[in-house]
């Protein structure tokens, strides 16, 4: 049995690489993916999170700077690169086209691991971080005082 590490360096190896097939190899059929947009439940929906990520940035790349000297949970932080080109799912389910802006945003990441297999996957990143470099800022929603 490996570590929790050497499966964690295959995801990132597999997402750098946009191999879905790898990439679901490294998660159980029941994983739990979390992140700021969402919760993905086994393969199916994770492959669907990663596949929809590869067709808004083409040339996605993570880049870890920093792991915990620890095996559970297996914790990294991140640098995230990509051209946004394609769709990219909103909040409240709009879609924003590809506008060509480079993205660079910091992310973490905490995976659990059994059997070689990630079980438990949460990222964090910073969704006003991400908007605001593909162009968005904050607005006021109508009905709240300031």
């Amino acid at each position: 049995m490996s570590n929790p590490w050497e499966t964690k360096n295959r995801l990132c190896e597999a997402v750098n690489a946009h191999d879905l097939h790898r990439v679901i190899e490294c998660y159980s059929p029941d994983a739990v993916l979390v992140g700021p947009a969402g919760i993905a439940e086994g393969h199916e929906q994770i492959a669907w999170y990663y596949e929809q990520l590869f067709k808004s940035f083409p040339d996605f790349h993570q880049t870890a700077w920093f792991e915990v000297a620890c095996d559970e949970p297996a914790v990294t932080e991140w640098t995230i690169t990509g051209t946004h080109m394609g769709p990219l799912l909103l909040p409240g389910g709009r879609e924003l086209e590809g506008t060509g802006r480079r993205i660079t945003v910091r992310a973490s990441c905490a995976a659990h691991v059994a059997n070689d297999m990630i079980v438990t996957h949460r990222e964090y990143f910073d969704q006003l971080e991400l908007y605001s470099q593909l162009g968005f800022g904050l607005t006021r929603l109508d009905g709240f005082a300031v």
